[in-house]
């Protein structure tokens, strides 16, 4: 890129996300323009190593990316944040043509790991992986792949083919045989992010396929996945905030055609949107010192992977109900801008892991219990 990576996101964001934004949500359809665009731009590459084409940014870059693409689509900031996941543990295991298609954006990558039969217990998988003459038959109902019909293949959990353990992860291309999207995806919220229940009967890969170890797909998800979906589910969810923020505050701004006084001139307005502001930077201070945490190998790590994503979401929710009391009646609108926000922020707690196993966990890491 002629410019630097920061330069191409604040084009991208500015000049595609936010002109199709609007339209995603209305229509209920996959952000592809703003997919291609990041794609042309190599900014779906931030996670991929420089030797593969990647811009080989990170956590921090990754995290930067999601968030400010939020700021405008949050479903875009959504399937971003899975392609990252999903390029995350190719980069760790597949062969290098698949890195390098990673790396361009010509393989979007997301997770296929929610089962109906573990629902958000996404790391216990029921689906299964059995060895024939011809490399190994997967079966299984997914409950849940975002980008389902647009992904290019997906990171797929089974249990194991022989070995002892609770998992193995698989990269099983979205268009192979016996799979089947029970979509389109019609939602209360990120309604473009082509999330839909997948059935695969009977699906051939080669054994070639595996990722990682048999029987260590749980080792992958936790070390691997987990930090890179809870970093990348908070970014979107601050995002989500920071937007909600800005055009809370622009209608703010309308004034009362009889007095000429503006909603802001009102103490309690500005309040709410200093309570907006000040929620909205504990997260994101949070989320730095998460990223901070991982990159340095601290202690305290994996605690702050699994606080950041219950506190941004939890947090998100309380913003926008902020920012739909601020802007009231209007805020009903959607050329306010703040009700699709409102949507949006209400997928966070919901999405494995949810809010409330986050609490689980913490509770269990802070007493001193063993997480499972």
């Amino acid at each position: 890129m002629s410019t630097s990576w920061q330069d191409a996101l604040e084009r991208v964001t500015t000049e595609v996300v936010a002109k199709h934004a609007a339209d995603v949500d209305e229509q209920g359809r996959f952000p592809e323009e703003a997919v291609t665009a990041l794609a042309q731009a190599g900014l779906l590459g931030a996670v991929s190593a420089q030797e593969v084409g990647g811009l080989g940014l990170g956590f921090r870059g990754a995290s930067e990316v999601v968030r400010r693409v939020s700021q405008e689509c949050g479903s875009t900031g959504m399937v971003v944040c899975m392609h990252f996941c999903g390029t995350a543990v190719i980069e760790a295991h597949a062969d290098l043509e698949t890195r390098k298609a990673a790396a361009s954006g010509k393989h979007f990558s997301t997770l296929a790991f929610s089962e109906a039969g573990s629902r958000s217990h996404f790391w216990a998988p029921v689906s299964s992986a059995t060895k024939n003459g011809q490399g190994v038959v997967l079966d299984a109902k997914k409950s849940w792949i975002t980008s389902a019909s647009r992904a290019t293949a997906y990171v797929w959990s089974s249990r194991p083919l022989a070995s002892e353990g609770l998992s193995t992860l698989w990269l099983v291309p979205s268009d192979a045989a016996g799979m089947k999207i029970q979509g389109p995806f019609n939602g209360l919220g990120l309604r473009g992010n082509d999330s839909s229940p997948a059935v695969a009967q009977g699906v051939h890969v080669s054994e070639s396929a595996m990722m990682g170890e048999d029987g260590k797909g749980f080792d992958i998800m936790m070390g691997v996945v987990l930090p890179y979906f809870n970093v990348g589910n908070a970014s979107c969810a601050i995002g989500l905030m920071e937007g909600a923020i800005a055009r809370t505050a622009q209608h703010s701004a309308t004034k009362y055609e009889y007095s000429g006084t503006a909603l802001n001139d009102l103490p309690t307005i500005r309040a709410y949107i200093a309570r907006m502001q000040l929620k909205t930077d504990m997260a994101k201070a949070l989320l730095n010192d998460t990223i901070t945490a991982l990159v340095t190998g601290r202690a305290d790590a994996m605690l702050r992977v699994l606080e950041i994503k219950a506190a941004a979401g939890e947090t998100a929710t309380e913003v926008l109900d902020l920012a739909m009391r601020v802007c009231g009646g209007a805020a009903f609108r959607k050329d306010v801008g703040v009700e699709r926000y409102f949507r949006d922020t209400r997928a966070a707690g919901i999405m494995a892991p949810t809010t409330d196993v986050l609490y689980d966990f913490i509770g269990k890491a802070v007493t001193g219990l063993p997480l499972f």
